[in-house]
């Protein structure tokens, strides 16, 4: 089988969404993971997570250890889950079903959306203030549109451009990051008492590692809906290893820039503008070029979200009436989404840095426990075997309602918010006894981990794994 071969499509659009991809249509090389999440992770709105620490006033040197523990500890998870996407041949949220039933699963398909579209909003004003600072034409609303639109066509032709485009964006970003690194350390001081060890702080601290490996983790809805058509016989580690460290990479840099310009810059920081001052440093017009490609990484992350939105909406609406995945309802949901984020674009660019920051924390908050869960199920309970079939059917062995799942999400999440730290939103009780420590995930990961693998103790996995061996070869 040829490593190019697209998806099925048609006139060039892909045509599967949440449906299983049949071994004759998988294709791909497994490096291939690894240049798309490092380029998921390489552009501004990564940036912007290594400044939570340095804005709330911790050294540079405490708020670097805190981005690189929260990022590892972050990416653990995330690459666990792709590794189920060549092991199942789909969809990453679908495969919720068999933990909290086929109508259960929509309770984190909701937050799930939710992401997606504020992922966008954010990335979407990003971007058209990057493009519109670099070009010096056009309004940033102007170019609201266009980044939209473009990330709009990039989503429609689906998951083989996708690849494709984050592979050969890659290499102009890579460029892009050494030299404006270059810049960032031969050119800025920062503060007295930024490497000092002694001037720990724990909120700072801990704030900034949450947010880091809450970051991470946020890619985890959908991380293995970009390695379902990679063949079953690609094994677990090399899918893990491959997306770890693209993922690890990508983020740990890229944090890492951010926290340093921003030591820099101090109260003078401002997103756009501190990375076009320190581009420039280095040589006249390099500021224009970063801010240009930092935009385009944008607009490839704008379409995986507009991707990863379409598959969990068409989910979401095949648990209530069932769905033909077809190119139209493709079309159809991936128009919604990108509606959505650029109607919430036009009003919310002010305080940016503020609103990501708790849109992040909330982000961890809410999919702390089902990442828990659903690793559990996969590696634990069920050991990566699952009735494919069943998890499209209704009245199918995994029911309605998961009621082992969704018992051991609210009590995971329940045991989170006294712990939960989210600057103006809400701050616990626990927390708050704690100066404002935020390790609400320290907690809710081993709580609905273990509670679920508890709940799952009756389950007949031997005749589920009987059920799936005698429904194999169905499923082409």
């Amino acid at each position: 089988m040829s490593t190019e071969t697209s998806p099925r499509q048609s006139r060039g659009l892909e045509v599967r969404s949440i449906d299983y991809v049949p071994l004759a249509e998988r294709h791909g090389k497994i490096w291939h993971i690894g240049p798309l999440w490092f380029m998921s992770n390489a552009q501004i709105a990564t940036l912007a997570v290594g400044l939570i620490s340095i804005t709330t006033g911790g050294n540079l040197i405490w708020s670097l250890i805190a981005i690189a523990a929260g990022t590892l500890v972050g990416t653990l998870f995330m690459a666990a889950h792709s590794a189920q996407g060549p092991q199942l041949g789909l969809p990453q949220m679908i495969q919720s079903r068999p933990q909290f039933g086929y109508r259960g699963a929509l309770l984190v398909w909701f937050f799930a959306y939710v992401q997606y579209a504020g992922f966008n909003v954010f990335n979407t004003v990003l971007a058209g203030q990057a493009t519109s600072a670099a070009v010096h034409h056009g309004s940033e609303k102007l170019w609201f549109w266009i980044v939209t639109v473009i990330a709009v066509v990039i989503a429609l032709f689906g998951y083989s451009l996708i690849h494709r485009f984050e592979r050969y964006l890659a290499y102009l970003t890579i460029a892009m990051l050494l030299l404006l690194t270059i810049a960032a350390l031969t050119k800025l001081s920062v503060p007295a008492g930024s490497y000092d060890l002694g001037q720990f702080k724990a909120v700072p601290f801990l704030g900034q590692l949450g947010v880091a490996a809450g970051y991470q983790i946020s890619w985890a809805i959908y991380v293995s809906d970009y390695s379902r058509y990679l063949p079953p016989d690609v094994t677990v580690r090399r899918t893990f290893r491959w997306t770890f460290w693209g993922s690890a990479l990508g983020g740990v840099w890229v944090m890492f820039l951010g926290s340093f310009i921003a030591a820099a810059a101090g109260e003078n920081f401002e997103t756009i503008g501190s990375i076009k001052e320190t581009a420039d440093k280095l040589f006249g017009g390099f500021g224009s070029i970063a801010l240009f490609v930092a935009a385009l990484g944008l607009v490839s992350v704008t379409a995986l979200n507009m991707y990863g939105g379409s598959l969990t909406l068409i989910s979401s609406i095949d648990s209530i009436r069932r769905v033909r995945p077809t190119l139209l309802t493709r079309i159809v949901t991936i128009g919604v989404t990108a509606a959505l984020s650029l109607v919430f674009a036009n009003v919310a660019s002010a305080n940016f840095l503020g609103n990501f920051n708790n849109f992040l924390l909330l982000v961890l908050y809410f999919f702390i426990p089902w990442t828990a869960i659903n690793l559990t199920d996969y590696f634990i309970v069920r050991k990566g075997h699952y009735a494919i079939a069943e998890i499209f059917k209704p009245a199918g062995i995994y029911g309605r309602w998961g009621r082992q799942g969704i018992i051991a999400y609210f009590v995971g999440f329940a045991v989170m918010v006294p712990f939960f730290s989210a600057g103006t939103l809400f701050v616990g009780f626990a927390a708050h006894a704690m100066g404002g420590a935020d390790i609400s995930m320290f907690i809710g990961l081993p709580v609905a981990a273990v509670l679920y693998w508890w709940l799952c103790r009756g389950i007949d996995v031997d005749a589920e794994r009987a059920l799936a061996d005698a429904q194999a070869a169905e499923l082409g």
